[in-house]
């Protein structure tokens, strides 16, 4: 299986966007890759008693997929309703997510396209279930991690630990993508404008640079954000035609 995982440092930091970002940059480069979220709280049921991801319905609609049945079960294998860490989030009578679960899922999935892209929940230390994080995934899933961070004041900390966890594990950080979450004031400018030097040194990653805040979230708009990234060829040579 080729492919790449989009984690964040905490929760909201951006990781939906970045990973429809960087899927629409690979397929206007003639690549077909399939999104993937393994698991996905705060579902919307739906009448037949499966669940909505929204999370992977964002980067479908914008890669204009329109995945089968199964597929899309390959495609988000876990889903729960209560927006919570995933192992709180599960019933009576439901299935837990496991890493050997959502491992079989991924293969699968490698098999139809040529790359998928995962996508986690919130940050690395996520418990899955009572014995399992997000960590063990990715370390168990052995593609490189776009890491994700908000820009500005805090993330130096939370990127650095998070890239420093990650190679602990042997798992390898293709490069760090810093995201504006929010509309940016001139106050901080000076912050945002080290943040990824700063972390690129004391970490050794690359940083592929900043992802603006966008007020509109197009395919167009978030393939035009991608293509002023810098060192994603580099990065996703090995899924390049």
């Amino acid at each position: 299986m080729k492919g790449f995982v989009v984690t964040g440092t905490d929760t909201d930091v951006g990781k939906t966007h970045v990973t429809a970002a960087l899927c629409l940059w690979l397929q206007s480069r003639g690549v077909a890759v399939a999104p993937m979220k393994p698991v996905q709280t705060g579902s919307r049921p739906l009448p037949d008693g499966s669940f909505a991801a929204p999370d992977l319905d964002f980067s479908l609609d914008r890669l204009d997929l329109a995945p089968d049945a199964e597929e899309r079960a390959l495609m988000q294998p876990f889903c729960y309703g209560p927006a919570c860490s995933p192992h709180l989030a599960v019933g009576p009578g439901e299935a837990g997510p496991t890493v050997d679960g959502i491992l079989a899922a991924a293969h699968r999935l490698g098999e139809r396209f040529p790359a998928v892209a995962v996508e986690g929940a919130g940050g690395l230390m996520v418990p899955l279930n009572t014995r399992e994080t997000m960590l063990d995934l990715f370390a168990a899933l052995g593609l490189p991690v776009v890491l994700v961070a908000r820009v500005g004041l805090g993330t130096i900390n939370h990127a650095l630990l998070s890239a420093m966890a990650l190679k602990t594990r042997g798992v390898a950080v293709a490069g760090v993508v810093l995201n504006e979450t929010r509309p940016q004031s001139p106050e901080d400018a000076f912050i945002r404008a080290d943040n990824p030097a700063t972390i690129s040194w004391f970490g050794q990653v690359p940083v592929f640079g900043t992802l603006p805040f966008l007020a509109e979230t197009s395919a167009a708009a978030l393939r035009d954000a991608a293509n002023r990234l810098e060192g994603l060829d580099r990065a996703f040579a090995h899924l390049l035609p």
